[in-house]
């Protein structure tokens, strides 16, 4: 079977057999073997059949990236775009959005899911992720009856199982596509300080030989252990098998390591680069290219070197993919982000270290991080095989413990399924008891403990009752009706307490704007460790706002708004009409990091106002929100 042009292979006919069966599929197959031409035939199908599509990812930049390539092919007109804080075409017939946009349309019955015919679930393992696993269950729990699903994943090992799940609680087919074979056949070698390019069995053998002079009794002090291979002579010796994603697991290294690299002049500069340079970025504010991240890509970019991280603003991101995807990088310094189904395959893949800091601990990847990661070596119709070479810590070198986790993906798909206030609240609201058992029977999770035969006892169940109880103490429930507070929080798909005790209360009636924002700050902020705020502007409207939450017998309990006096430095020149780059220079927050947290202010400010029926509360959410878009509009030039 041809389409577009390209001969499909034959995992690639049985997944379009499917569809044509009005079926859903779940495609497991290996990263860059053409999953997403499965996603691009539906689309090319149903639009012109006049039906409504949508496409799902896990990270904003999948989401854009799907957005570009689809204008690209299909025409602005018929795109769509939804993320937290962007709506672009909301009523296009192809709708690409963040999942996370997907489970609140469907839980609250959005009328724009009323024609949808197949919702496509890219990167269908993130419902292994504990912070969000839940929002893929929801989105199939709750997408309606007539909705099909394609989930896309690298690799699932208990795809039958997961598959099985779909079907018994939607009571349609769901048909499985196992792809184990690679087209690009991948090479795995280790790179030691010592040793150079090596095998995991000779890196065996050389760390397990003694310090024989320490065992012998002639010396009493051990050698000096090996130290840590060097990336550049690493690129210096796989210096014809690029472009080479490098991938390093703190976005300090990779600003470094691509400047250490630039200077040894491993690769010519390329004009042609200088020029799509001078072309984005001279018309940027000179803010833009004054800043210390745009100065290291200017000097580095030309040589093909670059480096990508969410610290970046976005219009330098958009650089550094833009020059990827033409093929003009010999070496992306990266975080693990860029591994995430963006589409910028790579002849090698480099790693800086096997270990990496999760948020809690540091520890070795896992077999699902590794091959998602190594998966991007190896160009179809490019490479005729893909490299992957990690870099060898001796210090932490476990060869077992490696040849597991490189051997085989053998993580299966595990729920990670907790209720949220909003899910219950929902439920109580739409659903009679009866169908909120059913409904809460039919998680993932309920499948894997307890088969098709889950009962109303489950832990699910106990969690239902648990958020039911405390919602009726607070006052967001009684006699199981949604009180007017509680159909206010029903609307809010995070904080669903916090915003539901000061905007779905009159408790927002005794603040001023600034106040307001100063709120959502404070619930936006992600503290680290090694944030600093320079100037700070303590006011009477700040004491006395911190005041009126610290009195409330439920906003006293959260810690966050302790650090209000730290956020004055970010709220305060926002709302006295500062521009980023001004706010920039009163924090050592990375620029990237800066944008996010306005434009997740922007997103509650967004949920606040559909929530409200008041007019009054709108019209401030209207002007809050002029605020932070006139702070930001400088970064949104392009």
């Amino acid at each position: 079977m041809d389409y577009k042009g390209l001969t499909l292979d034959p995992f690639q006919e049985e997944a379009i057999r499917a569809i044509h069966n009005n079926k859903s599929v779940v495609v497991s197959a290996p990263t860059g073997s053409g999953k997403t031409l499965i996603a691009d035939y539906i689309v090319n199908r149903d639009l012109k059949e006049g039906k409504r599509i949508i496409y799902t990812a896990p990270i904003k930049a999948l989401s854009n990236q799907k957005y570009k390539d689809f204008c690209a092919e299909y025409g602005e007109e018929n795109i769509g775009l939804l993320t937290g804080d962007t709506a672009k075409n909301p009523h296009a017939p192809v709708l690409i959005m963040t999942t996370e946009v997907y489970r609140n349309m469907v839980l609250s019955n959005d009328e724009s899911v009323e024609h949808v015919s197949y919702v496509i679930l890219d990167e269908i393992h993130y419902i292994n992720d504990i912070e969000r696993g839940t929002v893929w269950e929801e989105s199939i729990i709750f997408s309606k009856p007539h909705i099909r699903m394609l989930c896309l994943s690298a690799t699932i090992p208990n795809a039958h199982e997961f598959a099985k799940w779909i079907e018994t609680i939607k009571g349609h087919e769901v048909e499985v596509i196992i792809h184990n074979h690679r087209n690009v056949p991948l090479h795995l070698e280790f790179y030691d300080a010592e040793l150079g390019r090596t095998t995991l069995q000779e890196l065996k053998e050389a760390a397990s030989i003694p310090d024989y002079n320490y065992v012998q009794g002639r010396s009493h002090h051990r050698s000096a252990p090996t130290p840590p291979p060097s990336h550049v002579s690493l690129i210096k010796e796989i210096k014809e098998k690029t472009p080479c994603l490098f991938f390093c697991f703190s976005r300090m290294n990779c600003q470094k390591n691509a400047r250490e690299l630039a200077k040894k002049n491993i690769f010519k500069p390329n004009p042609k680069i200088s020029a799509i340079i001078r072309q984005k970025l001279d018309d940027a504010p000179a803010e833009i290219n004054a800043l210390q991240s745009t100065k290291i890509l200017r000097s580095t970019l030309p040589y093909g070197i670059g480096f990508h991280h969410a610290g970046l603003l976005p219009v330098l991101k958009d650089l550094v993919e833009d020059l990827f995807g033409q093929g003009l990088i010999n070496v992306l310094y990266t975080t693990e982000t860029f591994a995430v189904g963006i589409n910028m395959p790579a002849k090698s893949v480099c790693f800086e270290n096997f270990r990496k800091y999760d948020g809690h601990t540091f520890r070795f990847l896992n077999s699902k991080e590794y091959f998602q990661i190594a998966g991007r070596a190896g160009r179809r119709g490019i490479d005729p095989e893909g490299f992957v070479f990690i870099m060898v810590q001796r210090r932490d070198f476990d060869a077992h413990k490696i040849q597991e986790i490189t051997s085989i993906d053998k993580e299966p798909i595990v729920s990670q399924f907790k209720l949220a206030i909003n899910t219950v609240l929902n439920l109580i609201d739409r659903h009679d008891t009866k169908e909120i058992n059913e409904i809460l029977s039919q998680s993932f999770y309920a499948y894997q403990k307890y088969g098709e035969t889950a009962t109303t006892q489950s832990r699910t169940h106990h969690e239902f009752n648990h958020l039911k109880k405390r919602l009726e103490n607070l006052g967001y429930l009684e006699n199981d009706t949604l009180t007017e507070k509680g159909r206010f929080a029903s609307n809010i798909y995070t904080e669903e307490i916090i915003l539901g005790e000061i905007f779905g209360t009159g408790f927002y009636k005794t603040l001023t704007e600034y106040q307001m924002l100063l709120i959502f700050a404070c619930i936006c902020y992600e503290g680290r460790e090694r944030t600093q705020f320079f100037e700070r502007f303590p006011s009477k409207e700040m004491q006395a706002v911190r005041k009126s939450l610290s009195q409330h017998p439920e906003l006293m309990k959260d810690v966050r708004f302790k650090e209000m006096i730290k956020i004055t430095a970010l709220v305060h020149p926002c709302y006295s009409g500062s521009s980023i780059f001004d706010i920039m220079r009163n924090t050592n927050l990375q620029e990237g990091d800066l944008v996010r947290f306005f434009r997740q202010i922007i997103d509650r400010i967004t949920q606040v106002k559909m929530a409200t029926g008041d007019n009054d509360l709108k019209a401030k959410m209207e002007n809050c929100q002029k605020k932070v878009l006139d702070c930001l509009k400088d970064i949104d030039f392009v």
